[in-house]
C-alpha cells in the first residue's frame, strides 16, 4: 500500500469515527454556538490549579529558580547586564578548559551583545551539525517552581543548539523568570499572537541524564553533559 492509500484509509476511518460521535450527540459540528464556545475557551485559555511554590515576589522567584536548577546538576552565574555576558561565557570556558569557541542562533538579544569584548572568543552562527562542543541559546523564560528553562524553536534559537553540543550555555533575563509553566505559555501567546506560536517549546531542566542502567546516574545520555545558565539582571 502506498503512502497516499494509507493516508486515505486513515482519513476515512477518522471521519467515520467522528461521524458516529456527532450522530450520537445529535450535532453536525457546524453549530454557531458550539463553535463560539470552543473559540472562547481557546481565547481565554483558563488556568488549572497552580501550586503556591512559585507564587512569590520576583527576587524570591529568581532565587528559587537558581536553587532548583542547581539541584539538578546545572550551574549558574548572575551578571548585571547583557554587556557582561561575553565575559561570563569566556570565563566559564576557561574554568573548564574548553576551547574559546561557541555557536549560537540569530536571537536579536544575543546579536545585540558586543562579543568583540572577548577577542579570543570565536562565535559562529546558525544551526549545529553536531560537531560543536559548546552552544549558546537565549531562553524565553525560566520557571521558578521546577528550575526549568523554556526555549522556543526557530532561527533565533535552533533546537539543534539545545541537544547536540556537549556543553549548553543558556542566557536568561531575570525579568523572564516566572512562577509556573502556565505563565510561560501565557507569555508566549501574548508575544507571538494567536496562531503564531513557535513549532516547538523545549522545556529543559538540567543537563541530559539517565539512570536506566542499575540506577546509576549518567550525565549526557541524550543531550548536553553540562548546562550553564547566565542570569542577566
Amino acid at each position: 500500500m502506498g503512502e497516499e492509500e494509507e493516508s486515505l484509509v486513515t482519513t476515512t476511518a477518522r471521519d467515520a469515527i467522528l461521524g458516529r460521535v456527532r450522530r450520537s450527540l445529535g450535532v453536525s459540528g457546524t453549530e454557531i454556538n458550539r463553535r463560539a464556545a470552543v473559540a472562547d475557551r481557546l481565547a481565554r485559555a483558563p488556568r488549572g490549579v497552580i501550586p503556591a511554590r512559585g507564587q512569590i515576589e520576583h527576587d524570591a522567584r529568581v532565587a528559587l529558580f537558581i536553587t532548583k536548577i542547581e539541584a539538578v546538576q546545572a550551574t549558574t552565574e548572575r551578571v548585571a547586564s547583557p554587556a557582561d555576558v561575553p565575559r561570563a561565557v569566556a570565563d566559564y570556558l576557561r574554568r573548564h578548559n574548553l576551547p574559546q569557541a561557541v555557536r549560537m542562533g540569530a536571537d536579536p538579544r544575543l546579536e545585540a551583545v558586543d562579543w568583540s569584548r572577548e577577542p579570543q572568543l570565536s562565535v559562529a552562527f546558525g544551526r549545529s551539525d553536531g560537531r560543536d562542543l559548546v552552544c549558546v541559546s537565549h531562553a524565553d523564560a525560566g520557571i521558578a517552581e521546577t528550575g526549568t528553562l523554556a526555549l522556543t524553536s526557530g532561527p533565533a534559537n535552533p533546537t539543534t543548539l539545545n541537544f547536540l553540543p556537549d556543553v549548553h550555555v543558556v542566557v536568561l533575563d531575570a525579568a523572564d523568570v516566572v512562577g509556573d509553566a502556565e505563565a510561560v505559555f501565557e507569555g508566549l501567546r501574548a508575544r507571538f499572537g494567536v496562531g503564531q506560536l513557535p513549532r516547538t517549546v523545549n522545556m529543559v531542566t538540567g543537563p541530559s541524564r539517565s539512570a536506566d542502567i542499575e540506577q546509576t546516574l549518567l550525565l549526557g545520555a541524550h543531550g548536553p553533559r553540562s548546562l550553564h545558565v547566565v542570569v542577566v539582571g
